[in-house]
């Protein structure tokens, strides 16, 4: 890809070998301003790539590596747990907080009321 002033042909190889690599972007910025213009104004360069694209695809159909998402969804799902026990945990504490008549005793505990006690075991 360091050759200048490519013609649309070893455009296409070095395309091919980058895609084949995963060097698109290394590839995009080979270019000459030149070759920039000859590859924006070229149908058939463009025709050539998608051919190109699809035997790539079909080439390394087998060796193809499609990403798990089994853990990511797991992970996500723990995350939901969480913020939900979080959001339950507190609410009940400010729920607990709405009998302010709670006092501490000489032991140091909370004393609790007769309604509270009902309206706990409600």
């Amino acid at each position: 890809m360091s050759d200048t002033n490519r013609e649309i042909q070893e455009l296409l190889v070095d395309y091919a070998g980058a895609l084949r690599d995963g060097y698109i972007p290394s590839f995009l910025k080979s270019l000459t301003r030149e070759e920039g213009k000859l590859i924006s104004s070229s149908g058939q360069f463009w025709d050539a790539t998608e051919i190109v694209r699809i035997l790539n695809g079909v080439g390394f159909a087998d060796k193809a590596v499609t990403a798990d998402v089994g853990l990511f969804m797991s992970r996500v799902d723990a995350n939901i747990v969480s913020r939900s026990k979080k959001a339950r945990a507190s609410s009940q504490r400010k729920h607990s907080g709405r009998f302010t008549s709670q006092k501490r005793n000489n032991r140091g505990t909370k004393s609790t009321t007769k309604t509270e006690k009902t309206e706990k075991q409600i």
